[in-house]
């Protein structure tokens, strides 16, 4: 019963793990969904839209975030953060991810930034990428997926 047991206990993480293997495509695809929501309503009701848990772009594991070109928070829906500036913030690996996030959409007006964040299921350090778009003038949306 032990043996049985454990193999049950195995199959259960390895569900878990794999409620969160999202892609790159539908990390981005999610993202440009959230860019199309936000021209059509306008910036403010979009982000008020994404900080809600449960709303149109949470979706569990594949969610949409917001900030500004400051690094504030401006939504949300995981976490109690909105408000936040978190322009220095720096990983484990040293990487300055918002303030990367930033740079991306400012050089580019969309792409990929790689960084490290504590895994929802392991909580161990994780090497993960997020997909980033400018909206408005001084705001972005993105939202990552673990490698």
């Amino acid at each position: 019963m032990g043996k049985l047991m454990k193999l049950g206990a195995a199959l259960l993480l390895g569900g878990a793990t794999y409620a969160f293997a999202l892609t790159a495509d539908e990390v981005k695809a999610h993202v440009m969904a959230g860019k199309a929501y936000c021209d059509e309503v306008g910036v403010a009701k979009c982000v008020e839209e994404i900080g809600k848990k449960g709303g149109k772009f949470d979706k569990g594991e594949l969610y949409i975030w917001a900030n500004d070109f400051d690094g504030v928070i401006t939504g949300h829906p995981k976490k109690p953060i909105a408000g936040k500036n978190l322009y220095r913030y720096k990983d484990k690996a040293g990487n300055q991810l918002f303030k990367n996030f930033i740079d991306v959409v400012k050089a580019d007006g969309q792409g990929w930034s790689d960084y490290v964040w504590a895994h929802p299921v392991t909580k161990k350090q994780a090497p993960k990428s997020s997909f980033v778009i400018g909206i408005g003038e001084n705001q972005l949306i993105g939202a990552g997926y673990y490698k």
